[in-house]
């Protein structure tokens, strides 16, 4: 269990942060980076829990936990050296996974299928499930270039690959089960030119 007795220990005012495994590394590294990033789509999702009820405040506290198991998974490198830790360091899994598949599953199965792109917005929930979106997608950006150059856990980037999937379709139950989605209508805005 972790113990947090006092909040500014001062360590990291030279730019360094430790790792789960004392590693001290620059604060802007890629790995630091892409934790960050999964630690900021916690932050949005407390944010639109603000607007949920019910079973989706409840799958989005679950999932909630989850960012901060994925979080836990990326701040500790070296997993070929996980049996030298002295504990089972904790991984993202593929049952996690596969949870977020299903639920995607269920929700989408009575949503018409879409014609058009879809413009972030419509309810605050949908707004909001849009940023959580958009913001895991970077998450996983930033994991995928950190898989690039080090050893990490394949289970991370799936799991946020799916996760910004749920949240795609979670918008859209927010948004009347998608009969309040608001569409991309190409060159809509785009000034008319006389003559043409």
């Amino acid at each position: 269990m972790v113990v947090l007795s006092k909040i500014y220990t001062k360590t990291g005012d030279a730019g360094e942060t430790a790792l789960g495994n004392g590693v001290r590394v620059a604060k802007h590294s890629l790995r630091v980076s892409a934790y960050g990033t999964v630690d900021e789509t916690n932050a949005t999702l407390g944010m639109a829990r603000l607007h949920a009820t019910g079973q989706v405040d409840s799958a989005l506290q679950r999932i909630q936990n989850d960012l901060f198991d994925l979080g836990a998974d990326l701040c500790r490198p070296d997993m070929a050296r996980d049996t030298e830790a002295g504990y089972t360091p904790l991984r993202i899994i593929a049952a996690q996974v596969a949870r977020l598949e299903a639920e995607i599953d269920v929700m989408n199965a009575d949503l018409e299928p879409l014609r058009s792109f879809i413009l972030p917005g419509g309810s605050a929930l949908a707004a909001h499930m849009h940023l959580c979106r958009t913001t895991s997608r970077r998450a996983e950006r930033l994991t995928v270039e950190l898989a690039q150059v080090e050893d990490i856990n394949p289970q991370a980037v799936i799991y946020l690959n799916r996760l910004s999937d749920w949240f795609f379709v979670a918008g859209r139950i927010a948004n009347d089960d998608g009969r309040s989605d608001v569409l991309w209508v190409p060159g809509l805005t785009r000034p008319q030119i006389q003559g043409a």
